[in-house]
């Protein structure tokens, strides 16, 4: 009897260990990503070639105690390497674990492969070769908790490689997972098994194999244990023409069938290459078609299907839709089923609304993902006049008082807008406390920002508010859930404001008052637009006609460009980035501004302003609330340095010259008596610069205008609902 363990991903030990009691093995033992088994040579082959689950079979030559770098060597130099291989052949090391002496696996490798040379070398033989890629014998070396444990990989490349697969999709689900998650979901092997998700065909042609009582690894071309002294080829060969024999036998009397489709012909035609390197062809009736389209062959069965998940698979938001869609229609057409579903997100099976009988744990590669089993109950004529008479309402029930009032406020805004000249504004700002986020409208595009939830609300509570959030609002806005863009805002650092999001990049040109505007709605969390400035903008550009303005902070330069359009006699455009400095320089292209008179300049702007020798008539500035960016020499904070700021603007102002400041801080308070000592007039323009969408949150920002004397502002810009004077 040979000592052995099987290794396989993590989850797999409770379902690796009874398959290995069903392919003959002893003393089975389960561990961490594997198990411990005892089994004949006839054993292991045919665990080798039968099992559906391990990623590799070792035999154990060696497990001791290991605390020092000579130890590990003398622990591999006591195997008897040439009694297990001959020197003409190569040999290579998977060495796994660290800790200890071990700081990086390439130096244990290192100390087991030199033990191996020696040990030939001083049997009087010349020393095998090493081959990384393609070795003849692949010794596995495994270092946990000062334990050593040596032993040969018997099985060669990784299990999980049937030989069927030439190519996959996007998100290949491995074999082993595949077979794994029928075996999880108790499949019978006599019931029919549809995937309406089927890529490239993983699952259904694993359950096919194990139908026809195909051994998984028939097609594989090379096995670990071909060089091995011990290997006996004849008791190989039989094990092999047994399984063959087997493969043919059941093919004949498999009366299942397997039906699977995709919505990408790609795939579909993928799928049929890969059933036919398998040999299970026909046995398989694939499709292209919509998941939701997919009807039940039988009146009882097993779907089981990996749907799309993660945000490099699709929008969220679309993603959700067709989840809710999908559990509809399960429930609509598919009662007296079984239903096994992988997805790393539990927000989208959330979104399907079924109860789960079983919530398992799966790793698709390092990816924790959630196994639910569902039985639908069976659709008598009773259940389906319900199912008929309620078919799409729980899509109305969900977040009812949100999706209202979505739609109250576009019923309000759309008209105000249109006459404003817009087509960018805030829909919802957190307007029901229980759904906690922004809701943005640009064209016909929606962007979501989730503001970051009470400490009180547990996250789970949250988590599905916003899946409710999600699924009702393409409904309630008539808005497409692929125009739907969910971002979730975090407190911005330094230069991390300037990093890109992941995605396809979706780009828009806006319509404010006139000017036009580059609009990124994917690739950062900002936009290139700051809603709630608008009404700034529009001061800007009244007051700019005939005057040298300066804009600082200037993010993607949208004020610059109300100043451009307003008859500055120059514009100068400043901010640390140059990725919105060339951003700035688009918009004024976008408008037609061209010409030395309007400036671009990239620096930190507190030194800049330092150094500043020019002077200006008008200055438009809205700093960060706080900003430590290795890029600025010092740490800025609004509130304690916004007296000694302005101050410094005020020495680059000409005769008569204003200054616009505004910031974002909420419970900012302007230092008046330090600001009119120095002979600066101070005027609060809060309630006046707060646009009509964002009347729910009138601290959204501060707007204050300085200038060295009293004429009020109402004298050269018209206000919301005022004629100008």
């Amino acid at each position: 009897m040979l000592n052995c363990f099987a290794a396989a991903p993590k989850g797999f030990e409770y379902t690796l260990a009874q398959e290995m009691l069903a392919l003959g093995a002893t003393d089975v033992k389960e561990s961490q990503a594997g198990v411990y088994f005892s089994a004949s040579l006839e054993q292991v082959y045919r665990i080798v070639l039968w099992s559906r689950l391990a990623s590799r079979v070792l035999v154990l030559l060696q497990q001791t105690g290991c605390e020092t770098a000579e130890q590990l060597y003398a622990a591999a130099y006591a195997i008897d390497w040439p009694s297990h291989f001959s020197n003409r052949h190569t040999f290579s090391i998977d060495f796994h674990g660290m800790g200890g002496f071990i700081n990086n696996t390439q130096f244990g490798a290192l100390k087991v492969k030199d033990a191996v040379a020696d040990r030939f070398r001083n049997a009087g033989l010349n020393r095998p070769d090493v081959e990384r890629h393609q070795a003849d014998i692949r010794i596995d070396a495994h270092y946990r908790n000062n334990q050593i444990t040596i032993a040969l990989n018997v099985s060669g490349p990784a299990l999980h490689q049937r030989g069927y697969r030439q190519q996959t999709g996007e998100a290949p689900l491995k074999e082993n997972l595949a077979a794994n998650m029928l075996m999880r979901a108790q499949w019978d092997k006599q019931t029919p098994v549809v995937d309406p998700f089927c890529g490239s065909g993983t699952l259904l042609i694993e359950s096919a194999m194990m139908a026809a009582d195909m051994a998984p690894g028939l097609q594989r071309q090379r096995f670990g244990f071909e060089a091995w002294q011990q290997h006996d080829e004849a008791l190989w060969q039989q094990v092999l023409d047994e399984a063959h024999a087997r493969a043919a036998l059941g093919k004949r009397r498999c009366e299942v069938r397997f039906y699977g489709s995709d919505i990408d012909s790609r795939m579909v035609a993928l799928a049929k290459r890969n059933a036919q390197n398998a040999g299970v062809a026909e046995l398989l009736e694939l499709n292209v078609a919509n998941a939701v389209d997919v009807a039940p062959p039988a009146a009882q069965g097993l779907l089981i299907a990996n749907p799309p998940y993660g945000e490099r698979l699709g929008n969220v938001t679309s993603l959700l839709q067709l989840y809710f869609q999908f559990g509809e229609h399960l429930k609509q057409a598919f009662g007296g089923w079984q239903v096994a579903l992988l997805c790393s997100e539990p927000e989208l099976l959330s979104a399907l609304k079924l109860k789960a009988d079983k919530q398992l744990k799966m790793y698709n590669g390092a990816l924790e993902c959630a196994f639910n089993l569902y039985t639908l109950h069976v659709k008598t004529p009773q259940r389906a006049a319900v199912l008929a008479q309620h078919s799409g309402e729980a899509l109305s029930d969900i977040a009812a008082s949100f999706a209202n009032r979505i739609k109250k406020n576009l019923k309000q805004l759309e008209k105000w807008a249109k006459k404003e000249g817009i087509d960018c504004y805030r829909l919802y700002d957190a307007d029901i406390p229980e759904y906690n986020v922004a809701v943005d409208k640009y064209q016909d595009y929606l962007v979501i920002q989730e503001y970051a939830a009470p400490a009180s609300i547990p996250e789970a509570v949250s988590k599905r508010r916003l899946t409710d959030i999600l699924l009702s609002l393409p409904g309630a806005a008539g808005i497409p859930a692929d125009n739907i863009i969910l971002k979730t805002r975090e407190r911005q650092k330094g230069s991390n404001q300037y990093q890109k999001m992941d995605g396809e990049r979706l780009e828009l040109i806006g319509n404010e008052y006139g000017a036009r505007f580059k609009l990124n709605l994917t690739d950062y969390l900002d936009t290139g637009l700051f809603l709630d400035h608008r009404l700034i903008r529009k001061l800007v550009g009244s007051k700019a006609k005939n005057r040298d303005v300066l804009n600082l902070f200037a993010y993607t330069g949208t004020a610059s460009v109300h100043a451009g359009l307003g008859g500055a006699k120059s514009v100068t455009t400043v901010d640390m980035s140059n990725t919105y400095l060339g951003w700035a320089k688009d918009n004024f292209t976008l408008n037609g501004l061209t010409g030395r008179q309007y400036r671009f300049e990239q620096g930190d702007c507190l030194q800049w302003i330092r150094d500043c020798r020019q002077k200006y008539d008008l200055i438009f500035i809205d700093p960060p609330t706080f900003s430590n960016s290795k890029r600025m020499e010092d740490s800025f904070d609004v509130q304690r340095d916004h007296v000694q700021l302005l101050l410094s603007l005020s020495r680059l102002l000409n005769p008569g010259g204003e200054i616009v400041f505004s910031n974002n801080k909420r419970k900012f308070k302007m230092d008046m008596d330090a600001l009119q000592a120095a002979g600066l007039c101070v005027e609060n323009l809060d309630e006046r610069m707060l646009p009509q969408d964002f009347r729910r949150n009138p601290h959204i920002h501060n707007t204050w205008l300085l200038h060295s004397n009293a004429a009020p502002v109402s004298q050269d810009f018209a206000w919301p609902g005022q004629a100008k004077q």
